[in-house]
């Protein structure tokens, strides 16, 4: 297996992505070129939806990052930051955008067009810490750009309540104002309750996609998990919902045929944390041993229904949701949620990936581990890598402890490789 290394797509519809990712980046560009106003902000929250109401244009600096690791780009960005000072034990997505804005931003060559340049910037105040950095950073590299300082109550999923709803809705309210002085463009309710239905409806959507994976064999695999760029940076919009119910109608299809992603699925595996976006063919390695990764945390941000009788007050509980449903700020509702999972998706083993770059992610792995085990007699394997940097990740190492992995899972339902 190479180091770096694109999945095989076996999905009609996963293949259109190619077309959506393209024409998001161009309509990005064309905003600019015509003054709507460009607003770069963190992913996963209810601003997304905002913008899309007033008109205004989204941008997504931390997803950029998937998008050069998947290019090639990521090592020049790498080499900008270290120049910099900063240290390489730092969030990959963080070193990757740095190093971009600070490096070859402008360049021509760059796939896509790059990035058009920010008028506005959302700088969180909850949420992960290096993401909260990484607006400080673009503050200081984009001083033209207005900025609105968020704020947000960083609590587990099971301890949110009515008053940290509230405030989230005050937010959402002084969100509103500031990007109605900025740009002139008001919100208009109206509009603002069809995006949050269109959100809602892709949401759903993502849940029917996700419960189809169930079934043995299971028509889509981690492998093809990049169709998330939809509820990245098109949540609200018509695009999500029709790239989605074309990924729903094939992977039913596929589904009830009983067509899977490899002929003879042996063995199931669900995986932990951020996928390693250089080297998504690393999810294909399982295969030639029969082995498919039907489930994963990361996919679970998404699996989230708005209330669209009450449009704001929906969004706002979005941005208290989303964050904590991927990472560890509880680890007994992160433990429910994979041990839920397992059991759902009739797991037989579980890829920890132990990633350097995102701690909060990591965090309590070894309570999963042990949980697994004892709960639903379900053995782990832990991989160490980086989501975003190929030199923390090392091939033979990978392969050595998922071949003796797989051995062991063979074993254990009775199998001969």
């Amino acid at each position: 297996m190479d180091k770096t290394k694109k999945s095989t797509k076996r999905l009609r519809t996963a293949k259109d992505l190619n077309r959506l990712v393209i024409d998001y980046y161009l309509e990005c560009h064309e905003a600019k070129r015509r003054g709507t106003p460009v607003g770069w902000m963190p992913p996963m929250n209810g601003a997304i939806e905002l913008f899309y109401a007033m008109d205004l244009q989204p941008v997504f600096p931390e997803n950029w990052s998937p998008v050069c690791a998947a290019f090639g780009l990521t090592p020049g960005n790498f080499d900008v930051t270290d120049g910099l000072g900063y240290s390489r034990d730092l969030c990959g997505y963080l070193r990757n955008i740095t190093g971009y804005v600070h490096g070859f931003m402008n360049d021509e060559s760059i796939p896509l067009g790059g990035l058009p340049e920010p008028d506005i910037l959302l700088s969180p105040g909850g949420g992960c810490v290096p993401v909260m950095k990484i607006f400080h950073i673009l503050e200081r590299r984009f001083p033209k750009a207005k900025v609105f300082s968020a704020d947000l109550p960083q609590v587990a999923v099971e301890d949110i309540r009515k008053h940290h709803l509230d405030y989230a809705v005050w937010e959402m309210n002084r969100l509103i104002d500031f990007l109605t002085e900025v740009t002139g463009h008001r919100m208009d309710h109206d509009r603002l309750a069809e995006v949050v239905k269109l959100s809602d409806q892709a949401c759903a959507l993502w849940d029917e996609i996700m419960s189809y994976r169930r079934f043995i064999p299971t028509p889509l695999s981690a492998a093809e998990i990049g169709i998330m760029f939809v509820m990245v940076t098109r949540q609200g919009t018509q695009i999500a919902v029709d790239f989605l119910t074309a990924v729903r109608d094939e992977v039913k299809e596929r589904a009830e045929a009983g067509i899977g992603v490899i002929d003879d699925e042996r063995i199931r595996l669900f995986w932990d944390n951020i996928p390693l976006w250089y080297n998504m063919g690393l999810f294909n390695y399982f295969e030639k041993m029969g082995g498919v990764a039907v489930a994963e945390t990361y996919s679970a941000a998404w699996s989230l229904r708005l209330d669209t009788e009450h449009p704001l007050e929906a969004l706002a509980m979005k941005s208290l949701m989303s964050y904590p449903l991927v990472s560890c700020v509880s680890i007994r509702k992160r433990k429910e949620m994979v041990l839920k999972a397992c059991r759902e998706y009739s797991i037989d083993g579980a890829v920890l990936h132990r990633n350097k770059s995102c701690v909060p992610i990591t965090l309590g792995q070894m309570d999963i581990k042990r949980a697994l085990e004892e709960e639903l007699g379900v053995p782990s394997v832990i991989i160490d890598a980086d989501h975003m940097d190929d030199q923390n990740f090392s091939v033979a190492q990978f392969e050595t402890r998922v071949d003796a992995f797989m051995e062991m899972l063979y074993e254990k339902k009775g199998l001969k490789l």
